[in-house]
């Protein structure tokens, strides 16, 4: 059963930022849009390259390597060369920290 993992303090993701974090081996990025938080997998599903150090524009990722867009809030792909949703993940506030849940596998 999945368990729910702190990444960080809210007050260390700033709006318009991200952090990528290691949950049991799967590479997540945590997105700081306009004060609410998201998680998708940080691999483009056109290469399996990373996403994160992309362009962020409002809730969007842009891949640094291809161009493909992503939305941060669902990590449905937005535009070619990727046609693939990223994994999306559950994500929390408790106590002042940001977690977030690998439950794929449940």
């Amino acid at each position: 059963m999945a368990e729910w993992v702190t990444v960080c303090t809210a007050g260390e993701l700033s709006p318009g930022t991200s952090k990528v974090v290691d949950v049991d081996g799967a590479l997540i990025a945590v997105f700081n849009i306009e004060g609410e938080f998201f998680a998708i997998e940080d691999v483009c599903t056109h290469d399996g390259g990373e996403l994160a150090s992309g362009t962020l524009i409002g809730d969007q990722i842009i891949c640094p390597r291809h161009g493909a867009k992503f939305c941060v809030r669902t990590g449905e792909a937005l535009s070619a060369p990727a046609y693939e949703p990223t994994a999306r993940f559950p994500v929390r506030v408790q106590g002042g920290n940001v977690q977030v849940m690998d439950d794929r596998w449940d």
